[in-house]
């Protein structure tokens, strides 16, 4: 089975004013959707609510725009990051959440009783939900709550953080739940992350700073 995708965006890695940005970010988003990219998780955590919502707006349509008429419908879901209350707002497919927020559990409760109306992929009462994990035993705990994916970091790097290692994320695999391995993810090392049980890959820099339709071909050809 090819390895599961997943972009986490960063307009602030662009250098350029804001308006300059959000185009920038929704050429990225468009991108990812027509090189078949699986999740985007809008991770704009610095903007006000109602900025955020404009732009999971514009999101949502980017992705849709990007996908073929006859294109399967789950090609490519949205998930807002931490903001079920914007997912719902915007139809998008779901919620990413952080290690320390509301239990998926508790997300899916909201979704469900939020007449939001019928979204294009996913229901109201079917959010996608990924939750943010950095030991095997949260990854076990994603799982037991009922979340749809956990994504695993850091396993080589990130800034304040010291490496969870490819060990830690064999272990966290180990759960009943698809794990998407995070944190440094290059082309070079992407592999050992899928031998050790991964299910795919999350990254920002690896779609973002490159031509994405290039890295989905290798990471899924290699």
């Amino acid at each position: 089975m090819p390895p599961l995708l997943y972009y986490i965006t960063d307009r602030t890695a662009f250098a350029a004013d804001e308006p300059k940005r959000r185009r920038r970010l929704l050429e990225k988003i468009s991108e990812a959707a027509r090189a078949g990219v699986d999740y985007i998780q809008l991770r704009e955590k610095d903007l006000l609510t109602r900025d955020l919502e404009c732009l999971a707006r514009e999101a949502v349509h980017a992705i849709r725009e990007a996908l073929p008429t006859d294109h399967h419908p789950l090609s490519t879901a949205l998930l807002i990051n931490s903001r079920t209350d914007v997912a719902l707002a915007v139809q998008a497919d779901g919620v990413h959440l952080r290690s320390d927020d509301i239990s998926p559990a508790e997300a899916r409760a909201i979704w469900k009783q939020c007449d939001a109306g019928a979204p294009a992929r996913v229901s109201p009462q079917a959010p996608l939900i990924a939750v943010s994990c950095h030991s095997p035993a949260e990854v076990s705990v994603a799982a037991a709550t009922g979340a749809n994916l956990a994504v695993f970091a850091p396993v080589f790097e990130k800034k304040d953080a010291n490496p969870a290692g490819l060990e830690a994320l064999r272990l966290a695999c180990k759960n009943k739940i698809p794990v998407l391995a995070l944190g440094g993810n290059t082309l070079s090392n992407a592999r050992s992350c899928l031998d050790a049980g991964a299910a795919g890959i999350a990254a920002i820099r690896l779609f973002q700073e490159n031509n994405i339709a290039e890295v989905v071909k290798r990471l899924r050809n290699p």
